[in-house]
């Protein structure tokens, strides 16, 4: 009688700890926060590479958008385009900021140049955009997209402007305090600066200014400066295809604006 008391004693011990363990295990599944994203950008010419962890938080069909393409191979072999005291550019597949990124670049199964693979931009998620949840402040070291601004044509084109990104980012070299809530900020350097500073201080074009006959430098880089590569390690997470949407046609636009006038 007594053995078989000390027998059920154990056995109640062990359905407790097993109990135990298994519900531990369920908890810390809940609870584990999973692991952010991390992009890794080559320079030709230069050994550190950039480390940027990406913020699905702040941004997810922005990141949905960046891992898309730097795991196609869209980045590779493209520039970096403008370089200013306060920011670097990349990204433009025409090298000169008027460029973006088709259907194919984040799609599979769409056939590079067939009828289907058209351009395409992403909503801005940023506050002025309606996107309060992005609050990621563009400090030095920050990613975010960058878009046009369609302001200048008219005021009334401020939605078009604001869903305009595609393809083209920049990396904060300061603080820029005007872009909070009005770019779509991703995530942050977390090592590579090195890198970042020697791209900062290359050399600029000049050109000669037509009004003063003098030279004047621009945001060019002097020698090209080529992205070997990006590719994001997305910690086992499939992030899947980003939500697009149609770009605005400004030369539509401006066609409409002609004939409307032109009545």
């Amino acid at each position: 009688m007594k053995k078989r008391t000390i027998a059920m004693i154990i056995a109640i011990i062990l359905v407790i700890i097993l109990i135990g363990t298994v519900s531990y295990g369920y908890f810390m599944k809940l609870t584990k926060k999973a692991e952010n994203p991390i992009a890794t950008i080559t320079i030709e010419g230069y050994d550190e590479p950039i480390i940027i962890e990406l913020y699905p938080e702040y941004a997810l069909n922005t990141v949905k958008n960046f891992i898309a393409l730097a795991n196609n191979g869209f980045y590779n072999g493209l520039t970096i385009h403008r370089i200013e005291k306060y920011v670097i550019q990349g990204g433009d597949p025409e090298g000169d900021g008027t460029g973006g990124p088709t259907l194919s670049a984040i799609d599979k199964d769409i056939a590079k140049d067939s009828n289907y693979d058209k351009e395409y931009a992403i909503v801005g998620e940023f506050k002025a955009n309606g996107y309060e949840e992005n609050t990621l402040s563009h400090e030095k070291g920050v990613i975010s997209m960058a878009r046009t601004d369609y302001t200048s044509l008219s005021s009334s084109l401020a939605q078009e402007g604001y869903n305009s990104a595609g393809s083209q980012f920049f990396i904060c070299m300061d603080y820029c305090p005007t872009f909070n809530g009005q770019y779509a900020a991703f995530g942050k350097v977390t090592s590579g600066w090195e890198t970042l500073e020697a791209i900062s201080n290359v050399e600029l074009k000049k050109e000669v200014d037509e009004e003063t006959g003098e030279e004047v430098e621009t945001t060019e880089p002097a020698n090209p400066i080529k992205i070997t590569s990006i590719t994001v390690d997305t910690k086992g997470i499939d992030y899947g295809i980003p939500e697009t949407v149609e770009p605005f046609d400004y030369y539509s636009w401006y066609m409409s604006q002609m004939n409307s006038s032109s009545n």
